[in-house]
């Protein structure tokens, strides 16, 4: 069973780790995730006892609690935080100055006391609520050796070897840098507050003559709505008559009016920009292009790119190595040195300080996060971190043609064969779920008795007790149909009945307007080789994409026949594929990363994608490359940058003791670490820039 738990009050992501080990570590607690970034829990459990247990060990880890509304909006304020580290600058400042000038040693010893109260209090408080979590339910070492401990030793330590101004410092900088770390993350939240707004709060339902104003929720599949001009459509709904347009730029992030005639659909979010009109609902509000986008971004987090398992598993196994190379530090060299344990206790704690890992455990899950957010707010949603992942490194792709590279909306072309052709192919297609049956939705003709779909090539019918066949030139060889086949653009469907070839309707669908610059992008982003999977012959193919820059081409394929091609392209590297997230399901689970052609309202699109363009528009593509290149990019730069600059002031700090050249005091291995943390969130921030 799964369920998620609304929470707050969770800001840290050394937090969030802790408290995802101590829930798996329940028993019936089959897999746990602490999001500090969008407050929940997500839990997979086998009893209400185990969910018991969960739910008792959230509400009692540390300030965290838990909360039965949704997402909360308001703007956190920071206000104890604040009111901490002004008290402890108000005592530590003129101490400072008292140290300075010499003056009043025992009046700056208590000020700085009460500097380190202030500041540190909330550390010492969290150090006594770990202790018995770390052994609840097993020894949990990471729960107990956390941040909070590592400062409180440092702290404590600079105390003990006379340093108090040190210690003093040390709270006041770690409570900045946390109250920093803070207001980094809710800006990052914010994001989520902004997808929100998308979210109607009202509808005004027709019934009958009368019309009355609904939340959203209240509305039925079926049910008749007015939208005025400026109204945001409340749900998804179908335009029941007239046109008008739509500013669709808070789903897509492309500034444009999109026109909609009678029968086209509107997503919720959308801005009706055109006259007053009527529309019918054809999804709940909880199915609605809104409710899944939330969905997406918000499980986004749940779902970890390698870098970010590495992290996780990294930081629950480094800070008990690093206190027991402190212990080593601090009692080894001292053996050799005439007992000279206190040289040596400052380096050792500047070592758990420089050590903390917070720069790492936070930069790089907040990074995938702005990626994810930042790609939703251009009309690309993900499913998590895995897929920017896997996209940043892609080097192929391959595309589907009809509705993916064309545009997907057939009409009716040349007919050879007169009426009774159109009527027979009509009454055939009408039954088909092929997206090839759109171009007769409107047509009024007799009804199929039955319908048999042969996959890749055509439907099999029976229409006024006659055996029908309407398809592909391969359906009309497979049954022994003679006829010739027909060359140009355009897709040609045969006719035959009762064995007998009666004539064609050809079906016209033209290339998508954005798909040459798409493409081009896309190969300067680093895509080197494109294909296309096509079911249509070689020959009509060629002539529709002859404007594209397609490196390979696929034609005539059956369904069963493109994941085998796509297995094929793999061999050039991670392979990306771009279909209507339906008919090509099987290729969308063999390629490495795949994105659905918008389909919001097709849960296929949904469960079969890693991605899915909103806009319906390939310009949305190149994007989505770039955007996952970058995240990738700020990704990589933190953890290298993060390990060295650490690295280096261990080094530098371990080197000033053994030679006596220099010391390095413990605040400035505080400053250091929190300086290092800043700097990798405010370049994870980097991410929530606009793309290019």
């Amino acid at each position: 069973m799964k369920k998620v738990i609304r929470i707050k009050n969770l800001d840290c992501a050394a937090c969030a780790a802790e408290l995802s080990e101590e829930l798996e570590a329940l028993e019936g607690i089959s897999e746990a995730h602490a999001d500090f970034i969008n407050q929940r829990v997500s839990l997979e459990y086998e009893s209400d006892a185990a969910l018991g247990l969960a739910v008792d060990v959230i509400s009692h880890f540390e300030e965290v609690e838990i909360v039965e509304a949704g997402l909360s909006v308001k703007r956190e304020r920071h206000l104890k935080e604040l009111l901490s580290i002004a008290i402890s600058a108000a005592f530590f400042v003129p101490a400072l100055i008292l140290e300075i000038v010499g003056v009043g040693k025992w009046v700056s010893f208590a000020f700085f006391l009460a500097s380190f109260a202030a500041a540190g209090w909330g550390v010492l408080w969290n150090v006594v609520l770990s202790v018995p979590r770390a052994f609840k339910n097993g020894f949990h070492p990471s729960v107990l050796l956390d941040e909070n401990m590592l400062m409180t030793v440092a702290a404590i330590g600079a105390i003990a070897i006379g340093e108090t101004m040190e210690a003093a410092a040390v709270m006041l900088l770690y409570q900045i840098g946390e109250l920093l770390q803070s207001v980094a993350v809710g800006s990052s939240r914010g994001a989520i507050t902004r997808l929100l707004a998308l979210k109607s709060s009202s509808a005004i339902l027709i019934e009958g003559d009368n019309q009355r104003e609904v939340a959203p929720e209240e509305l039925e599949v079926g049910s008749l709505i007015l939208l005025r001009k400026g109204d945001k459509v409340p749900v998804d709904c179908r335009l029941t008559e007239g046109a008008t347009s739509l500013d669709t730029k808070s789903l897509t992030g492309e500034a444009y009016l999109k026109e909609v005639a009678a029968g086209d659909e509107m997503l919720e979010g959308c801005v009706n920009e055109g006259n007053a009109v009527r529309a019918e609902v054809i999804r709940p509000a909880s199915e609605s292009a809104v409710a899944k986008i939330l969905d997406m971004v918000e499980n986004s987090s749940a779902k970890k790119a390698k870098p970010e398992k590495f992290i996780t598993r990294f930081a629950r196994i480094y800070t008990p190595i690093v206190v027991l190379f402190a212990v080593l530090i601090a009692v080894v060299p001292p053996l050799f040195q005439n007992f000279d344990f206190v040289k040596w206790l400052t380096p050792a704690i500047e070592f758990l300080v420089i050590s903390c890992p917070c720069a790492l455990i936070i930069s790089v899950p907040l990074t995938y996060f702005a990626g994810v957010g930042n790609l939703a707010r251009e009309g690309v949603l993900t499913k998590g971190a895995v897929g920017l992942d896997l996209l940043a490194r892609v080097k192929t792709a391959a595309f589907d043609k009809t509705g993916t590279l064309t545009e997907g909306r057939f009409t009716i072309g040349d007919v050879k064969g007169g009426d009774h052709v159109l009527n027979l192919a009509a009454a055939s297609e009408k039954l088909s779920s092929h997206p090839l049956a759109q171009a007769f939705a409107d047509m009024v003709c007799p009804s199929a008795d039955s319908c048999e779909e042969i996959a890749g090539m055509g439907i099999a019918s029976v229409v006024n007790g006659k055996h029908v066949l309407v398809g592909s030139h391969r359906l009309m060889e497979t049954y022994g149909v003679a006829c010739e086949e027909e060359t140009g653009s355009d897709l040609t469907i045969y006719v035959a009945e009762e064995g007998t070839y009666l004539g064609y309707v050809k079906i016209c669908d033209k290339l998508r307007e954005e798909a040459a610059d798409a493409l081009w992008e896309m190969k300067r982003a680093g895509v080197r080789h494109i294909a296309v999977l096509t079911g249509d012959s070689e020959e009509r193919a060629r002539a529709v994409l002859r404007e594209l820059p397609v490196d390979e081409l696929h034609a005539g394929l059956l369904p069963a026949e493109k994941p085998v091609r796509a297995q094929a392209l793999k061999s050039y590297g991670p392979l990306l594929y771009v279909g209507d997230g339906i008919n090509d399901t099987p290729v969308m689970a063999e390629a490495d990363v795949s994105v659905a052609m918008g389909g919001l309202g097709s849960d296929a699109a949904i469960e079969a994608s890693d991605f899915v363009l909103v806009s319906d528009r390939l310009t949305a593509l190149p994007k989505a490359f770039r955007g996952a290149q970058k995240t990738r990019r700020i990704v990589t730069e933190n953890i290298v940058c993060s390990i060295a600059v650490k690295v280096a002031l261990m080094a530098v700090s371990l080197v000033a003791t053994a030679t006596a050249l220099f010391s390095l005091p413990i605040w400035a291995a505080v400053f250091g670490d929190v300086g290092v943390m800043l700097l990798a969130v405010l370049n994870a921030l980097r991410m929530r820039r606009k793309l290019k």
